[in-house]
């Protein structure tokens, strides 16, 4: 085989491999080859100013017209000489055990013919002898590298080149970055500028919460239904979150591969322990996806922070070899991993879009994933972080006179979930247990007998007549009142009626953009939605738009009664009296002609 063929074979050979990760297109390269004046620059978008690169020659060659010759180990001295070929040769002999050349010529024949690059958009796996020199190479002293301010390498020689990722933005600027899988190039040494364009496609997280308002029935082992980025729960409710991360485009390159999710809850959500799963998901010949339980493979790491939040860290195990996710069979470059979890909203949950986060509204929670990013050494990248935001909100209900506005003590009432398939669950008015299960303030609770309520479903009005109740999903309820305040003044209880919580969400900021209350019985004067209007006397309540507030997430209801009043009747005593001295008038009289009579029968007998 000719000289000229052979480094033929060998540009071939590094056109087709230039693509790899970097998924770049090199600049047509030409075959006359010279010395020291082509100057490689990086192209990477966003990145440019603050990923560096490195360039190692492997092989130098002479050019002479058409006439390639003098193909060498690439190196100033024996030493750097001898380092590359070693390089190259083990490389070589992990596939080939029995290879036993060592002259650059024959080492360039072979990469020509078994390197197994078929063309220019393949990857090259972490077990392909190029990956394998990359690696061999990664602690070698003659690499050559740019700055974060100067994405270029000049002065390169004639011959075959390797480019990698050298530095990636540090985690801690939110980079989606990671190093790349080698870049190999062939050098004419003339060219003036050879621009390469690397492929950004790297790990992503996405997080979404299932809002319970409008989930479906589905899969048994995962949760479907309508996954979005704002929700709103009840206190004490279980609420559904899913992980969705995806795999660096050059998977195949590396040996080992870490991920791990880290998961941040704020104090009001508490991580429900031993639900999560984890799924490696593909697509089948028909486009869908298919979900394989890989829980097994992941430790689940929750950690109480001082601050009263908690570190959820779900991280894929080393494995029997220590390769992490590269043990798992059913994991490529297009698979993502989904991660199904759940928390409960707590005590301690923000009402509305007060929070100490003044970025989101509501009960935030921001997860992130770290991941694998040098084929060539531990490194690991970093994602921006992803965050969804749970609501919950508040029901100030006032009872008061409706004559006077004025707030009723002890009026007691019940407040139940008037939604689709919530029966008989009633809100808890304090910690207690019902049917045996204890129960928080807050808590949406079943009860079985509605005849005989636990106290801690029945709320009691204060001395200004008001009820508040905290941690209320969106939806409708159903409120009853059970006792008046005083039977004798308010014998009679207002009828029961349904209302309902409508907030809107400001789906990129994550707060509750809007917040509607609506009463379902309409034309009752005896309710209000809002504050009232300050028009007593009339008998009639008014509300206006205050007390219906997205920002704290308040909803307020005033409920009217009726005073019931005995009032006597004017001149009643005297009324009486004469009736009485009438009747008593009349029965003499009549006494008195019953006798006449009598008298004068006897007379005419006589």
């Amino acid at each position: 085989m000719s000289m000229s063929k052979n480094i033929a074979r060998l540009a071939v050979t590094a056109g087709l491999t230039a693509a790899l990760s970097f998924g770049g297109v090199m600049a047509p390269v030409t075959m006359a080859f010279a010395e020291g004046n082509t100057t490689v620059t990086f192209d990477y978008g966003d990145y440019a100013g603050s990923t560096t690169y490195k360039g190692i020659q492997i092989f130098a060659a002479d050019v002479n017209g058409s006439t390639v010759k003098n193909i060498q180990w690439a190196g100033a001295n024996e030493t750097e000489q001898k380092a590359i070929k070693d390089a190259v040769v083990r490389a070589i002999q992990k596939i080939e055990p029995t290879y036993n050349k060592t002259t650059a010529q024959d080492a360039a024949d072979w990469l020509n013919e078994k390197s197994g690059v078929t063309g220019n958009t393949s990857q090259v796996a972490s077990d392909n002898v190029l990956s394998m020199i990359a690696d061999n190479l990664k602690d070698n002293a003659t690499w050559q590298k740019t700055s974060a301010a100067q994405p270029s390498l000049s002065n390169l020689d004639a011959g075959y080149w390797l480019f990698l990722t050298n530095t990636t933005v540090k985690p801690g600027d939110k980079s989606t970055d990671a190093y790349s899988a080698p870049v190999y190039a062939v050098i004419d040494g003339t060219s003036t500028t050879v621009k390469i364009t690397p492929k950004k496609s790297v790990p992503t997280v996405e997080k979404k919460i299932l809002d319970d308002n409008k989930a479906m029935e589905g899969l048994t082992t995962v949760p479907v239904g309508d996954w979005d980025v704002v929700a709103d729960s009840q206190i004490g409710q279980e609420v559904n979150y899913k992980l969705t991360g995806t795999i660096a485009s050059n998977y195949a390159t590396y040996d080992s591969y870490t991920y791990m999710f880290t998961d941040t809850l704020s104090k009001g959500l508490s991580y429900v322990d031993g639900q999560t799963q984890v799924f490696a998901v593909n697509k089948d010949s028909n486009n869908n996806d298919q979900y394989t339980d890989i829980t097994e493979n992941f430790t689940v790491q929750p950690t109480a922070n001082d601050d009263g939040t908690t570190t959820l860290a779900i991280k894929v195990n080393a494995g029997e070899n220590g390769k992490y996710l590269k043990e798992i069979s059913k994991v490529d470059a297009s698979t993502q991993i989904v991660v199904f979890y759940k928390a409960v909203l707590n005590g301690n949950a923000v009402i509305g879009n007060t929070t100490e986060n003044t970025q989101k509204g509501g009960n935030p929670n921001t997860v992130k994933l770290e991941y694998s990013n040098n084929p060539y050494g531990d490194g690991t990248g970093e994602t921006i972080e992803d965050t969804v935001a749970d609501f919950a909100f508040k029901l100030n209900l006032k009872k008061v006179d409706q004559g006077t506005e004025q707030g009723l003590e002890n009026a007691v009432f019940t407040i139940q979930s008037a939604d689709t398939n919530t029966e008989n669950q009633y809100i808890a008015s304090t910690e207690g247990t019902v049917d045996g299960v204890s129960v928080v303030e807050g808590q949406l609770v079943t009860v079985t007998d509605t005849k005989n309520l636990p106290e801690c479903v029945k709320f009691t009005s204060d001395k200004g007549g008001k009820i508040s109740v905290s941690g209320l999903d969106a939806g409708s309820y159903k409120v009853t009142e059970i006792e008046t305040p005083d039977h004798a003044k308010y014998p009679t209880t207002a009828d029961p009626f349904t209302f309902t919580i409508s907030p809107m969400y400001d789906k990129t900021s994550m707060k509750v953009k809007n917040l509607a209350a609506t009463v379902s019985e309409t034309g009752r004067t005896d309710i209000a939605v809002g504050e009232l209007d300050n028009s007593a006397g009339d008998n009639k309540l008014t509300g206006t738009k205050n007390g219906i507030d997205g920002a704290t997430g308040l909803v307020t209801i005033t409920v009217g009664n009726t005073k019931s009043v005995g009032l006597p009747l004017t001149g009643l005593n005297g009324v009486t009296f004469t009736w009485i001295a009438g009747g008593a008038v009349l029965c003499i009289g009549v006494a008195h002609l019953i006798r006449s009579r009598k008298q004068a029968e006897e007379s005419e007998q006589e």
